[in-house]
């Protein structure tokens, strides 16, 4: 049976409200908002839920407490994660929040040199963490 796609992804981050923060003026506009608190399996903590809507579903992005490190881009982990949108000036203005607010952008928008129509920026969130907005009309 095929996977239906991927459900929820969970960062484990040094301070779970500046993530937050982060990620609300980076997606809040594009309609992702939190969604769920909720206690993780290890009942030590809560894992903050953001979803498209809000809507007290545990899908989409998860912010926990690290234990402590820190992520490394190109350590072992992920190396980027995605968000589409469906107009080139999401991708402008999402690029536009992150220098107002001071984010570390790695790639500021371009179009892809070797895929026609996929415009897309990169920015770090607070812990290092590469975040993509993409659009690619097919």
């Amino acid at each position: 049976m095929p996977a239906r796609g991927i459900h929820h992804v969970d960062l484990a981050v040094a301070d779970v409200e500046r993530s937050l923060a982060f990620y609300l003026e980076l997606l809040g506009p594009l309609g992702w908002a939190e969604s769920v608190r909720y206690p993780t399996y290890r009942g030590t903590e809560e894992v903050v839920y953001l979803n498209q809507g809000g809507d007290h579903r545990l899908d989409g992005l998860g912010l926990r407490p690290a234990d402590g490190g820190a992520h490394r881009y190109y350590g072992v982990g992920i190396e980027h994660f995605a968000f589409e949108v469906d107009r080139r000036e999401e991708v402008d203005e999402a690029h536009a929040r992150c220098l107002a607010s001071g984010a570390n952008v790695h790639f500021p928008p371009e179009e892809d040199r070797d895929e026609p129509g996929y415009y897309a920026f990169f920015a770090f969130d607070p812990d290092g963490i590469r975040v993509e907005v993409f659009c690619w009309p097919r």
